[in-house]
């Protein structure tokens, strides 16, 4: 069977680059930490690539690595314990890996630039969200203080956070969850990176206001024609903004597709139980329905398919081979554009 490379699916006309490269290009990357108790493979063979405008959503539950290879991608993994023995990460052709650490630093946050998925955390409690802001213009472009505010205040109100002026001088803690997300997203759109990684961008927020920062986003992206890497939990978060979607499990990508194939047809029997698991306004008062089990313990990750144990369609192969990402096809046999499964039998759910 056909193996898949998703890191070439990306139109070049979306890429911002004649030469038809993507943005960013991750190949073949492997994340461990080392631990008392061994070694934990959090990412273990990831290929991806994203182009200008485009927006690529990972999805997986917790500890599926999504969040592992963002810090990878940024430079901020703690190494020790984390190691990347093998891989390649590319921004506009150069090799990220093999950058020195004040090469990297003068790519992040003016090249690419990250959002934190808990606000409070990420914000420094005693120091005043406008001083935040304007680091970056001082320490990026040298900026005096005075000059740092006026594009702090500048920021706060393309964010549309009310009265910016008056609260450019106020403490995170003054702030609501979802206003503090937004001064998160002033802060990676602060130097009009060409690339920025949101991880997860809407947790503990509730409905209305996800909405209203995916909406953000999405505006952003478009004035500024940046590439977006989503990275999620929540199939219904990504449903209105996303190009396409590699779903990970266990370090792994184990499906790829453009967006709204995924919805229509999965063809990955994990992917299809977190669809499966999404609240329906045409099941009320029905028993939602789990994917059964755990994610696997990555310090000894199952022999053959990670997934299989949870998987209801597991068989003797599942146990003994890991399956590639292979390439998806239709019923009629034609190759699908950007779909790739890495299931043994990716055809009994796609085209169950």
């Amino acid at each position: 069977m056909t193996t898949i490379d998703n890191t070439a699916d990306v139109p070049a006309s979306r890429t911002g680059d004649e030469s038809g490269a993507p943005l960013l290009d991750v190949r073949d990357l492997h994340v461990e930490f080392h631990t008392r108790e061994g070694v934990v493979k959090a990412v273990n063979g990831v290929n991806y690539s994203v182009g200008a405008g485009e927006t690529l959503a990972v999805l997986g539950e917790s500890g599926s690595g999504k969040s592992v290879t963002a810090q990878a991608i940024m430079g901020i993994l703690d190494m020790p314990p984390g190691k990347i023995p093998h891989g390649e990460i590319r921004f506009r052709g150069q090799d990220m890996l093999a950058m020195s650490n004040e090469e990297r630093r003068k790519i992040r946050g003016r090249k690419i630039a990250m959002i934190f998925q808990d606000a409070l955390s990420a914000l420094n409690p005693v120091v005043s969200v406008g001083t935040q802001l304007g680091e970056m213009f001082r320490v990026h472009e040298g900026l005096s203080k005075k000059e740092a505010r006026a594009k702090s205040i500048e920021l706060m109100d393309r964010v549309r956070i009310p009265a910016a002026k008056e609260r450019v001088g106020d403490y995170p803690h003054q702030f609501s969850g979802g206003m503090r997300q937004r001064i998160m997203i002033a802060m990676a759109m602060a130097l009009e990176p060409e690339l920025i990684i949101a991880d997860e961008p809407t947790t503990a927020l509730d409905v209305t206001v996800q909405a209203q920062i995916m909406e953000l986003l999405a505006e952003l992206q478009r004035e500024l024609n940046m590439g977006l890497i989503l990275i999620t939990h929540d199939l219904g978060v990504v449903a209105d903004v996303a190009d396409k979607i590699a779903v990970m499990y266990a370090g792994r990508i184990v499906e790829t597709a453009p967006v709204h194939d995924i919805y229509k047809a999965p063809a990955h029997p994990y992917t299809r139980g977190l669809l499966d698991s999404i609240p329906r306004l045409d099941q009320k008062g029905q028993e939602l329905y789990a994917i059964k089990g755990l994610p696997p313990n990555l310090l000894k990750i199952p022999a053959g398919c990670a997934f299989n144990p949870r998987c209801p369609k597991a068989q003797d192969i599942c146990r003994t081979e890991e399956p590639p990402l292979l390439q998806v096809t239709g019923r009629d046999g034609g190759e699908l554009p950007g779909r790739g499964s890495a299931c043994h039998f990716w055809k009994e759910t796609l085209h169950a």
